[in-house]
């Protein structure tokens, strides 16, 4: 009888060690199932069509955090000016207006990437500048202000800064 009551309580500790450890390991943080800003973008990589404009950003495709679903986003296209010689300040940045966007994963669309083809095209024309143009762009909340500064652009960016390096030759004639 003593060795069967030794036996119940050493089954009892047994079983309360066993979930005190199940408890613990309950207790572990699990890792977020999406880390980092809530979209990602990325350049598509087929050919791209040049774009009578000069310029052409190739186009733009997005993955989102399910749980941070945004209906609306603005591009910001961000270049090096450092090449202009100017006495006034340049601006090397351009902020569009917002886009529809949908669901989880797109492509920003066409029509609007052309327009930012266009309106980049304009800016880098009224710098002199041609060739290769480093820049960088990011979606951004649609209710950024188009003449954002860093500190605006950083509260309200949505996906991270994607770099590329564009070919400019000036808008094409006889189009």
């Amino acid at each position: 009888m003593k060795n069967g009551v030794i036996l119940a309580i050493a089954g009892m500790a047994f079983l309360a060690g066993c979930g005190h450890q199940g408890s613990e390991a309950a207790n572990v943080p699990a890792q977020p199932k999406w880390q980092g800003a809530p979209y990602y973008i990325a350049f598509d990589t087929q050919g791209t069509k040049p774009n009578p404009a000069g310029v052409t950003i190739p186009d733009i495709k997005y993955t989102a955090n399910p749980d941070a679903l945004e209906r609306r986003a603005s591009l910001v296209v961000r270049f090096d000016a450092s090449g202009v010689k100017r006495d006034q300040p340049v601006m090397d940045q351009m902020i569009m207006a917002p886009v529809d966007i949908s669901g989880a994963e797109g492509a920003l669309p066409m029509d609007y990437m052309d327009a930012a083809d266009q309106g980049l095209a304009k800016l880098l024309g009224a710098y002199g500048m041609k060739g290769k143009i480093k820049a960088r762009v990011l979606l951004a909340q649609s209710s950024i202000t188009s003449h954002a500064d860093d500190d605006e652009i950083n509260e309200k960016r949505l996906s991270d800064w994607l770099p590329i390096e564009l070919d400019f030759k000036g808008p094409h004639r006889g189009r």
